[in-house]
């Protein structure tokens, strides 16, 4: 017994008639008195009888068509309980890299909610093979991933392979972030033998890199590990002897923490940030309120750094 036969048999007592309720529920006539057949085995008891006025229940299928509409009404408002909290519930997720644009695209996004209403809202700071595979894997909705243009083929096959539309949205070159007092600051780009004796900041976690590998970025002896984004920056803006790869960061950014960047003449790698999403998801109204947002904040670094 399921609720479909239960279904079936509310409609036939409804309709007096198997051959009306099978046309009411799109089904053949000889399915129909099938399963009816098969949920009166199933119970033991004749549900129905015929009789002049039609297919009537019986004493013992009243009793059963009782239990049946209130199991069949309680379904109902529990369907229609959750089919409105999911109409009225914002749902979004998204994995990016440590991209200060991002973030702040991010924050915009959220703003724009009705924070009243229930939401579901998933970040998540992360390389590109765990934005994938979130996306995947993990029900995301959305990924940014972030690699380098001599890396293009590798990961266009790989993504489309997967299943897995991607559009780019920025493209950039590292450059080095430092404190407005740092001795840096008179440059206007930055060489190898610039940072040898500075402190280095880099990023602690391994799933989320911001400093691109290799050349000048392994310059110096000196280096502090850091998690969290945030502390990054702060901490910037606190040691003029320190710097950080990073890429493009908004200029209000900079601005609240007495920050500068300059180009790194020894590190002249070209990066992608590219969209991701499945090729069969359709975008809801939160996923393309974000990108809207996201694209605004590439046009305003494009439009600061010309």
């Amino acid at each position: 017994m399921n609720l479909l036969h239960l279904k079936y048999a509310v409609e036939v007592a409804k309709t007096s008639s198997i051959t009306k309720a099978a046309e009411n529920l799109y089904m053949g006539q000889p399915n129909l008195s099938r399963a009816i057949k098969e949920l009166e085995e199933d119970l033991g008891i004749r549900i129905f009888q015929r009789s002049s006025r039609g297919i009537v229940p019986t004493e013992q299928g009243e009793a059963f068509l009782g239990y049946a509409r209130t199991i069949l009404q309680q379904v109902d408002a529990i369907e229609k309980m959750y089919r409105e909290e999911r109409q009225h519930m914002s749902r979004f997720s998204v994995s990016a890299p440590r991209a200060a644009y991002v973030a702040c695209a991010f924050a915009e996004f959220v703003g724009s909610l009705d924070t009243a209403g229930r939401m579901d809202i998933v970040y998540q700071e992360t390389n590109a093979l765990r934005a994938v595979n979130n996306i995947l894997d993990c029900g995301y909705h959305l990924g940014v991933i972030r690699y380098q243009a001599e890396h293009e083929r590798f990961f266009k096959k790989m993504l489309g392979e997967k299943g897995i539309t991607a559009e780019l949205i920025h493209e950039f070159e590292y450059g080095v972030l430092f404190s407005r007092e740092s001795p840096l600051a008179i440059r206007d780009e930055i060489w190898r033998e610039d940072l040898e004796p500075l402190i280095e900041i880099v990023a602690g976690d391994p799933y989320a890199p911001e400093t691109p590998r290799g050349g000048a970025a392994t310059v110096s002896k000196r280096r502090i590990a850091m998690f969290e984004s945030g502390s990054q920056l702060e901490t910037l803006s606190r040691l003029p002897n320190a710097y950080m790869w990073a890429s493009a960061m908004p200029r209000a950014l900079m601005e609240k923490h007495g920050l500068l960047m300059r180009p790194g003449a020894s590190e002249r790698r070209t990066m992608r940030d590219v969209l991701i999403y499945k090729k069969d998801y359709r975008l809801a109204v939160e996923d393309m309120r974000f990108i809207d947002m996201l694209m605004k904040q590439v046009r305003a670094l494009r439009e600061g750094n010309a």
